[in-house]
């Protein structure tokens, strides 16, 4: 216990020696100017596989664990881009991964610092994994979200045989939930894994996840309770005070995601002085 409560102080100091709060800035942004993209390649694509896709619960899926405060701006953009745009892949979908990769590549370029590591691959390498990442995230977003709603609406068929079915997990929005916790954690455990250009054990890797999984929650109500009961936004701001809220929920999310990857990379470096592999 002594052990970890050292790390973790390290991890703090390590967190503020590295500029830390500025790295989260620039993730912040490339993840601002991904955003819009992934979610509009992600869309375009559930056009492509199902013109019958339930765009809109497809949307509610995206951000719908984020606070209302804060999904209800973005939501709104997104909806009025897909009603003035198109639903089918398009030279600008293209175009979109290409953006949405940059948010990866930030990904990427903050993990590989936190571990103190190099990426030994060329650009054409490193750019080509941010474009997969892209498109196999769209993918399995997209099935997520048509499955955190057909599954629940697929259960009322079997209302008669199995009455029980209607009240569990699998019929109300604790099932949404769990599939965007697998989701998110599958998420964090890809950008971990397999963006950095060394490989690391899975030992390595779950202390950062875990942490970042759980200051992700708590942060989250703190922060939903903070702008509903505290916040000036709406006074300070005006008409920007969703955008603002979001621009700061986001940079909390970065700040969180840093200090993750911070602590596998000072629980790393403490391995290595044992002699341990990681």
């Amino acid at each position: 216990m002594a052990n970890m409560v050292n790390s973790l102080r390290a991890t703090l100091t390590r967190f503020n020696d590295k500029n830390g709060f500025m790295r989260s800035s620039h993730l912040t942004l490339s993840f601002v100017f991904a955003l819009f993209p992934f979610c509009l390649f992600a869309l375009s694509l559930a056009g492509v596989l199902s013109p019958q896709a339930p765009v809109d619960d497809i949307i509610d899926f995206a951000i719908g664990a984020w606070p209302d405060a804060i999904s209800g701006p973005i939501e709104r953009e997104l909806r009025a881009v897909l009603q003035a745009g198109s639903s089918t892949l398009t030279l600008g979908a293209v175009l979109a991964i290409v953006f949405a990769s940059n948010g990866v590549d930030a990904i990427r370029v903050v993990i590989t610092d936190a571990y103190r590591e190099t990426d030994p691959r060329p650009f054409w390498k490193v750019r080509g994994l941010a474009i997969l990442f892209v498109v196999a995230g769209s993918a399995l977003f997209t099935v997520a979200g048509v499955i955190s709603v057909v599954v629940p609406v697929a259960l009322h068929f079997f209302d008669e045989m199995v009455p029980w079915l209607n009240q569990s997990i699998l019929s109300n929005g604790q099932f949404r939930q769990g599939v965007i916790f697998a989701v998110t954690t599958f998420f964090l455990f890809s950008c971990h894994k397999w963006l950095p250009g060394m490989p690391h054990k899975f030992g390595s890797l779950w202390p950062g996840i875990l942490m970042c999984l759980v200051l992700w929650f708590v942060s989250s109500k703190v922060f939903t309770f903070y702008i509903s009961s505290f916040s000036t936004y709406s006074v300070t701001y005006a008409g920007l005070a969703g955008i603002m809220s979001a621009l700061v929920y986001l940079y909390l999310m970065s700040a969180i995601f840093v200090l993750g990857a911070e602590f596998n990379g000072q629980l790393m470096d403490e391995a290595r002085r044992r002699g341990v592999p990681v």
